[in-house]
Formats: structure tokens, C-alpha cells, sequence
């Protein structure tokens, strides 16, 4: 068990590297067939991943997954995106922006010579310069109604105009006007203005939904921008080279707009290959065979052995390769649909948190693969000045869970119904936990679960239209602040039919106090006001209990000696454009 400190927001990483000669490494990278460049780096090569699961939606705006957004975000870029060593946000397509006096009114000046990706949306097949009419374009079509848009609630209540917008584009209509808080001024500048002061605003322009695409190509593909994707990042994707379900390959983009410290033109890979291999011991064996360069997540029964031989000194197997562990901004969960049967009872959510013993299933079921027991709220404890310890949440407790069934009138399980239980395996990992609840609950308080394994994509449907009991969840944050944990349970895309689709609330939960506190977050006027209100909804959403926080997840990642400039951080935000091999002899 791991003893629960407090965490400074910056990236804790175990890294143990590999030694090696500088000469040997450059004479191996060259018959490697690796080019060398400037500041002892090296162009070529193919990056090797797997994902456990297959996409969702790599269009921007129907992003609501972590595989996708992993994929996308070689493709795509936004205004701002992420340093993935410290989280922070830096510029995108744009070289400087400017707030007015009342921290309302944005100006952003882009790049020049930005491009999007050659394709055949355009006339000539080759790629156009990115104008500001791109960036009021994108950002136009988030703020509109249509069911290739799952983001809206980024702009909502924030940009100026924007509600109005998307009310008025419901059913498929198109307003006859424009968004308010959308300017163009001139080719290479925009300006943004907000309802009112948002310390969270730039942070979202960074997030997946803000990614910014030609509009040539979602009026030649349209919903299929599902895998047809245009962006201007490090890598491009040709549709051929989607295998649905199997792999996709990312080629470099000859053109892109970035260069490194040395003046080295990025990327230096040459392509990015992504297998979807669902067997994490498969994908280990494909790893350990050099057939992957990476492996994110350890099969349980492998981890105390890949511990033992990756420590320094450790002579084995494993000691050939890189290990890289950090607490991730990411929080392991059941979510309870608060709006249907038996969950739509506050008792019964209470009694099923109280019947589970959260520190057996992280030390035993998953071999210490993970930071700490969820026993206080919906976030991970990664983030300063938000200190989780003191919001009160759930442990092990027999006879309080046992009270709660019995207040709820299922006095020791008594006509309970049988409930299913959906979940994507991922591996083996979900479904042994998965096996512990259903064991747990039925020697806790005599009620049944039925396992339904379903492919990912089938799950994310499920829980977006409200067709499940109970279910697997996690969430790993877009953004560095608990804002993103607690942006999940606003009750303001909730809808009042039940047949209608929630997102991202699934839970379908509803508290006026909770919306209360989160609200006066958002508009805080300094981080310490705003964590002080997220901390007061927090309390509320533990109170209410609509899901059952399981674990804090901590990533494993495993990497081929050779893999240079590929830093680990609690969000898992990865930028393969600054990623480069370099050989040398392993000792």
C-alpha cells in the first residue's frame, strides 16, 4: 500500500536509463539507416505504439476519448497546445495573443506558413495556408448543434454569442447570423471575446475540440471525418493506411511548421505505426521481440518482476529497457445512472461505495498498479493547492453499506434485482476487477452482477444514451486542474428525456448545489478562489455519490532504449514530433 502525500503539480518520473557511448550510438544509428541532424539528433525510423483499444472519432469535435485524442493529436493542432513535460500550455498556430483590459477580449496573431495536410479535399489535392476564416470557421461549427459535435460545453456560457448560436442551429438550421464573440480582422488575426473574465479559457483552446481542420474537408467527407482527417500537425493520415480495428499508420508531414533548438525541421520519425492489440501479454511479447517501441500499461502478473528487473544494478530480462512511472491525472471509476432503477436512489449508490474494498482490489487484483485507493473524491491527487485528503469519500465499511441497502428497502439483498454490468476489457485488467465487485457485492450485500464485456466504442454508445445500470469508467484529464473532473457532473447538458444523449454527465446526475459551487469556480478571479469552490462541489458530489471512485491511476510505460525525448507526464499528452531514435549498445 502507498502512503498518500501530498503531490506538487509537476510530473514525478522514475526514469532508468540506458548507458551508452555518444561515438557507438551515432556509428549504430547510421547503419540503422537513421540520418543524422543537427545537435546530435537523428532524422528516420517508425514509432511503434499499440493501443488497447480502437478508435472512437478522430474529428475534432467528437472527441471524447483518450485513444482517439492520443491519435489525433499527431494530426491536428490548436491555437495552444501542451508541453509534455510540464503540462503547461504554449503556442500552437499562433505566435503571440493579447488580453484587453476587462480579460474579455483575446487577439491572437497566427503563424505564418502554416499548412494544412496534402488531400484530396482541395481542388488540387495540395494542402492551403491556415487563415483566420479557418480558426472562425472550426470554432463556429463547435458552437453548432449537430450530432458530430459531442464539445459544445467548452464554449457554453463563455463565448459571447455563442448559446444563441447553437440554439438557433438546432434541427439543422442555419442561423441566419454569427456568433457574437468570433472576429476576424485580418488574414493572420482573430479576436475572441467571452460573457465574462474565464482563468480556464486559453487552457481549453488547447483541448481536442479546438483543434482546427479545412472546412474543404468536412464538406467532402463529413461524418466519415470519423478517419478522414485533415489537420496540420507533425504527422498526416491517409485513409488507406486505416485497417479498421487492426492498425493505422501516421506518415510524416514534409511541410510542417516547426522547427527544434538546432534549426532541425520536425518530425524526425518517419512514420508512426499504431497496432490494436487487445491482449496487454500479447502486446508485451510483441514488445519484448522489438516489434513495439513502446508499451503503455503492464499486464498485472508481469509487474513485480518488470520492478525487480528494471532496477538499478538489475541484471534480467527487462533491464534492456526503459521504465518510466508517474501518478497520471486520471481517476478509475463504476458510474451508477443516477436517472434509472435502482440508482436513481441515493441510498443504494451509498450502500454499493461503502461495499467495496478499493486498497484489495489495487494490491492484489492489479499488483500495486496504481497510486492509491479512491477512498476520497472524483480527482487524482496530481494537482497543488487542491489537497484531496480532505474531501470526504469512501472506504470498506460492512455494516454502513449493509444500513444503506436496508434504508433503500433491500434489507440483505432481499428483491434486488440482478444488474448488468458493462465494461471494455482492456487486456485482462478491467474484467479481473470487474470479477472482484461482482464477488465483493455478493458476499457484502447479497447482490447480483452480470459481467457484459462489449468492444470500447459500443460501451462510449451505451453510456451516452443512458442504456446501462452500472458501468466502467474512467476519465483522464484533456487539461491539467480538477475543473476537468468536475466538468463531467455539470448538470447543464443533462438532458430531461431520458432517451436523449448525455455527454459528458453519463452519470446523469443533477445537483443544484453541486452546479452552484462549480459555477462560482469558473468565474473566481484567482486559482485559490477557484480550488476553493471546486472543493465545495467535490464534497457535494461525494455526498450525493453518483459513481464509485475505484483507483488513482499511476502509468507504466516500458521503452526501447533507443527512444530519445518521449517524457512521461500524468496526462499521457504525447507529442511524437519531437521524438527521435538513436542506437547504441545496451549494456
Amino acid at each position: 500500500m502507498k502512503l498518500f502525500s501530498k503531490i506538487i503539480f509537476s510530473v514525478i518520473a522514475f526514469n532508468l536509463l540506458i548507458s551508452c557511448g555518444g561515438n557507438q550510438a551515432k556509428e549504430e544509428s547510421k547503419e540503422a539507416g537513421l540520418k543524422e541532424a543537427n545537435g546530435d539528433k537523428f532524422y528516420g525510423g517508425v514509432f511503434k505504439i499499440n493501443e488497447s483499444e480502437y478508435i472512437k472519432n478522430l474529428f475534432p469535435h467528437n472527441i471524447t476519448d483518450a485513444y482517439s485524442y492520443r491519435i489525433a493529436s499527431q494530426i491536428y493542432e490548436g491555437l495552444f497546445k501542451f508541453n509534455p513535460e510540464t503540462l503547461e500550455v504554449t503556442e500552437g498556430l499562433i505566435d503571440s495573443y493579447q488580453v484587453d483590459d476587462s480579460g474579455t477580449i483575446y487577439t491572437f496573431s497566427l503563424k505564418k506558413g502554416v499548412f494544412f495536410h496534402d488531400d484530396p479535399c482541395f481542388a488540387d489535392k495540395i494542402g492551403r495556408e491556415v487563415k483566420a476564416s479557418d480558426i472562425k470557421y472550426c470554432l463556429t461549427r463547435l458552437c453548432t448543434k449537430d450530432i458530430n459535435n459531442q464539445n459544445f460545453s467548452i464554449f457554453q456560457g463563455t463565448l459571447k454569442g455563442a448559446d444563441s448560436y447553437y440554439k438557433a442551429s438546432q434541427d439543422g438550421n442555419t442561423p441566419d447570423f454569427e456568433v457574437e464573440g468570433i472576429k476576424v480582422i485580418d488574414d493572420y488575426t482573430i479576436s475572441l471575446e467571452l460573457t465574462e473574465p474565464n482563468s480556464l479559457f486559453i487552457v481549453n483552446l488547447a483541448r481536442p475540440a479546438c483543434f482546427i481542420y479545412p472546412k474543404e474537408a468536412e464538406a467532402k467527407y463529413g461524418i466519415d471525418m470519423r478517419i478522414h482527417a485533415v489537420g496540420t500537425g507533425p504527422f498526416s493520415l491517409n485513409v488507406q493506411d486505416v485497417e479498421e480495428d487492426i492498425s493505422i499508420i501516421l506518415k510524416k508531414n514534409q511541410k510542417y511548421h516547426v522547427k527544434d533548438e538546432s534549426g532541425n525541421q520536425l518530425p524526425y520519425l518517419d512514420a508512426i505505426s499504431i497496432q490494436f492489440i487487445k491482449d496487454k501479454k500479447t502486446e508485451l511479447f510483441e514488445f519484448r521481440k522489438g516489434n513495439l517501441d513502446m508499451i503503455y500499461r503492464l499486464p498485472t502478473e508481469y509487474i513485480i518482476e518488470i520492478l525487480e528487473e528494471t532496477m538499478p544494478g538489475a541484471n534480467g530480462e527487462y533491464s534492456q529497457f526503459q521504465l518510466q512511472r508517474s501518478p497520471e491525472m486520471m481517476t478509475q471509476f463504476l458510474t451508477l445512472n443516477n436517472q434509472k432503477g435502482v440508482f436513481k436512489n441515493k441510498n443504494v449508490r451509498k450502500a454499493f461505495n461503502f461495499a467495496i474494498d478499493r486498497t484489495k482490489i489495487l494490491d492484489f487484483v492489479l499488483n500495486g498498479e496504481g497510486f492509491a485507493p479512491g477512498n476520497h473524491g472524483i480527482t487524482p491527487p496530481v494537482f497543488s493547492n487542491y489537497d484531496i485528503e480532505s474531501i470526504p469519500g469512501y472506504s470498506l465499511n460492512i455494516d454502513s453499506a449493509r444500513y444503506y441497502l436496508n434504508k433503500a428497502g433491500y434489507a440483505g439483498g432481499k428483491g434486488f434485482p440482478k444488474l448488468e454490468f458493462l465494461l471494455n476489457a482492456e487486456g485482462e485488467r478491467n474484467t479481473n476487477v470487474a470479477v472482484e465487485i461482482q464477488k465483493q457485492l455478493k458476499d457484502h450485500l447479497n447482490v447480483d452482477l452480470e459481467l457484459q464485456i462489449l468492444p470500447f466504442a459500443q460501451l462510449l454508445e451505451k453510456s451516452f444514451n443512458g442504456d446501462y445500470n452500472i458501468l466502467r469508467a474512467a476519465w483522464v484529464a484533456d487539461f491539467p486542474s480538477p475543473e476537468n473532473f468536475l466538468w463531467i457532473f455539470s448538470s447543464k447538458d443533462v438532458p430531461n428525456s431520458a432517451n436523449e444523449v448525455s455527454y459528458p454527465n453519463v452519470a446523469r446526475y443533477k445537483s443544484s448545489a453541486f452546479d452552484k459551487h462549480y459555477q462560482n469556480a469558473l468565474k473566481a478571479k484567482s486559482l485559490d478562489e477557484a480550488n476553493a469552490n471546486f472543493k465545495k462541489a467535490e464534497v457535494q458530489l461525494m455526498k450525493d455519490a453518483p459513481v464509485i471512485v475505484l483507483w488513482y491511476d499511476e502509468g507504466y510505460r516500458l521503452i526501447q532504449s533507443y527512444v530519445k525525448d518521449f517524457p512521461n507526464n500524468a496526462m499521457q499528452y504525447r507529442d511524437l514530433g519531437k521524438v527521435y531514435f538513436k542506437r547504441a549498445e545496451t549494456l
